[in-house]
């Protein structure tokens, strides 16, 4: 397997190359460096290698392949119209970089809204191998796959099982919508990779201090902070609630410990100045008035915005909106709402997602019983977001997209669920098993007695 692995990746950067010239070549070698140096990681991972590094290198064959077909096809538009304007202003700042200052106002408008990381990311990109666009969606092509390891990670680390970890890792690498949106040159992929390292690290961080993971978590705040700043401020709140409510038995040590990585994550904050801009950005859109007025712009700028006539701009406005908001955000698009392209490809994918859902609630609700402080980050943080984007998101082809912020979660307790059922049937089947083995030895015993006497009668006649 590994070897034909190695063959296929091999034979697509070759026919990149060929069908791409202008950009295949550098972007192959810019890809192949990445993913060498993630893989080293996986690889230091230490718990089921093999797997993982084969799930790795399937996951970066498929981004990649689908990647260059939307890249020859001139798809971006298309399925993300963000990885242009990432490409536009990310080249427009490294030309700031080298003194062309009139680019500067166009990208300080564009940063006073947020997403700045993703300018910086391309920046750096570019300064290093020249403006490669291709190069930018392989990179996200390993970022995604990799995401898909770092999940597998959070969830042995939490149920200590080698199939729930397996099963949910592979969802995550294989899931159409994932990797469509970590194979473009979109924010999503680092977006939700810095969400799960910083899952990973917390869980780390709650069963023992290190330094390694409590410098995984503050660089990966800070990765959200630059990308999706919103996000920023209810995975703070979930990591901070998780750290004080204690993901173990509370002893003297494990508080100290625990108030010590709040305290030093505070720090980290306050010197790379995000709580001063946490601040501003508070200030200007942390009201229900501003997450009216987007979500107004999201439900009317489209065909397929819904609930535009919501007013969430008060309290109850918001909590009403809730329960319409959260079947869109998990639920849609529906079949009824199919009229384009669009829709249509997202049909098979949401047919499986419907069907795993029921997974998801029996996953959270053994997860809830049996193991409520080990995954306490996962939980509030996806609550807090699952029910933010209910209230913020107006538009169907947004929620789509927003989604795979979560999915990556959902698919943790969807293969907890999938797992307990699994086991449950095995057991029941030891159980029939035993049962028979039962039966036959008795039906053994029965038939030596019946010889025995049968025997006997005939030596005394």
């Amino acid at each position: 397997m590994n070897a034909l692995l190695a063959l296929f990746l091999l034979v697509l950067g070759v026919v990149v190359s060929v069908f791409v010239p202008q950009y295949g070549p550098t972007a192959v070698m810019t890809g192949a460096v990445v993913a060498c140096m993630a893989g080293y990681l996986v690889y230091q991972a230490g718990i089921d290698r093999r797997f993982l590094l084969q799930l790795f290198a399937a996951g970066i064959l498929v981004r990649v392949a689908i990647g260059t077909i939307i890249f020859i096809e001139n798809l971006q538009d298309f399925f993300g119209g963000d990885a242009i304007t990432y490409d536009g202003f990310g080249y427009a700042l490294l030309r700031v970089w080298q003194g062309e200052i009139q680019f500067k106002p166009e990208i300080d408008r564009f940063s006073a809204g947020g997403g700045w990381g993703m300018l910086y990311l391309v920046a750096i990109i570019y300064a290093i191998i020249g403006r490669n666009p291709l190069a930018i969606q392989f990179i996200n092509a390993v970022i995604g796959s990799a995401t898909a390891a770092v999940i597998y990670l959070c969830a042995y680390h939490i149920f200590r099982n080698i199939r729930v970890a397996r099963l949910a890792a592979f969802a995550v690498a294989f899931f159409p919508s994932i990797i469509l949106w970590s194979s473009q040159g979109l924010k999503d992929a680092p977006v939700v990779l810095s969400l799960a390292l910083a899952m990973l690290a917390t869980l780390k961080l709650g069963e023992r201090w290190s330094v390694k993971y409590l410098i995984v978590l503050i660089l990966s705040l800070f990765s959200i902070f630059s990308l999706r700043f919103y996000i920023f401020y209810m995975l703070i709140a979930a990591i901070a609630g998780s750290f004080i409510v204690g993901m173990r038995e509370l002893d003297g040590k494990s508080v100290v410990r625990q108030f010590a990585i709040i305290i030093c994550i505070g720090l980290a904050m306050t010197y790379l100045g995000v709580l001063r801009q946490a601040g501003q950005q508070l200030e200007k859109y942390g009201s229900l008035e501003a997450v009216q007025r987007s979500r107004e712009d999201l439900a009317r700028s489209a065909r397929s915005g819904f609930a535009a006539d919501v007013d969430v701009s008060t309290t109850s406005g918001a909590i009403s909106v809730i329960p319409i908001g959260l079947v869109y955000l998990l639920f849609a698009p529906f079949p009824w709402q199919v009229g384009g392209p669009r829709q249509i490809i997202t049909l098979p994918e949401m047919v499986v997602w419907w069907l795993a859902f029921p997974l998801v609630l029996l996953g959270g609700w053994f997860t809830i019983r049996y193991r409520l402080r080990q995954t306490l980050p996962i939980l509030i943080f996806t609550t807090m977001l699952t029910l933010a984007y209910s209230v913020f998101q107006g538009n169907v082809g947004t929620a789509y997209r927003q989604r795979a912020q979560l999915l990556v979660f959902y698919f943790i307790f969807a293969a907890v669920g999938f797992i307990f059922l699994k086991e449950k049937a095995e057991e029941r089947d030891r159980a029939a098993e035993r049962a028979r083995e039962a039966i036959m030895a008795r039906r053994a015993a029965r038939r030596a007695l019946q010889r025995k006497y049968s025997s006997g009668s005939e030596t005394s006649r």
